[in-house]
């Protein structure tokens, strides 16, 4: 009887693990990601310093230039403490074009914090897979017409592609 039950739940342990695997593949994120691509990949992308200030959002991709964590000096604490050995860095923006839907792209893993109005904001949907050039993970954000900070961290590279883009 207890050899049974020990193998089920063998069993049961590893179920988590293979589900937490992410999708391989440019098909398997969970909305179209065409135009986030082609802005991460743009060859006029803007490339800023760590810590710069956006007068608006660029019309295409950025690529930010990131630091180790101690010496980011990122304006809040990031929600995820960063792991030894990766890269952090931000931006601002003075404000969003309109309030409204806002998807935010990345060409690598990292852990994103959106900041505005003092509070970190909850991404409404998000999709990531592995295996397509260009675009790792892409996030939706609603964002008030106001200024919002945009804190990158736990990147193993030391700049990121991102781009900021009207949700359509």
């Amino acid at each position: 009887m207890r050899k049974p039950l020990l193998t089920a739940l063998l069993l049961l342990g590893a179920v988590p693990a293979f589900a937490a695997e992410e999708p391989s593949g440019c098909d398997k994120f969970k909305w179209p990601i065409d135009r986030e691509r082609a802005a991460l990949t743009a060859p006029d992308r803007a490339r800023l310093a760590s810590g710069s200030e956006q007068a608006a959002l660029p019309a295409t991709g950025i690529t930010l230039a990131l630091a180790a964590p101690a010496d980011a000096k990122l304006p809040t604490p990031p929600e995820r403490a960063p792991k030894d050995g990766t890269f952090a860095g931000f931006t601002s923006f003075k404000t969003a074009p309109k309030a409204g839907l806002y998807t935010v792209s990345l060409s690598a893993g990292a852990w994103v914090d959106m900041v505005q109005g003092g509070h970190f904001l909850r991404p409404k949907a998000f999709s990531g897979a592995t295996d397509c050039d260009g675009i790792r993970k892409t996030m939706k954000y609603e964002l008030s017409a106001s200024p919002f900070v945009l804190q990158i961290s736990g990147t193993r590279e030391n700049s990121i592609s991102i781009a900021i883009l009207p949700t359509e």
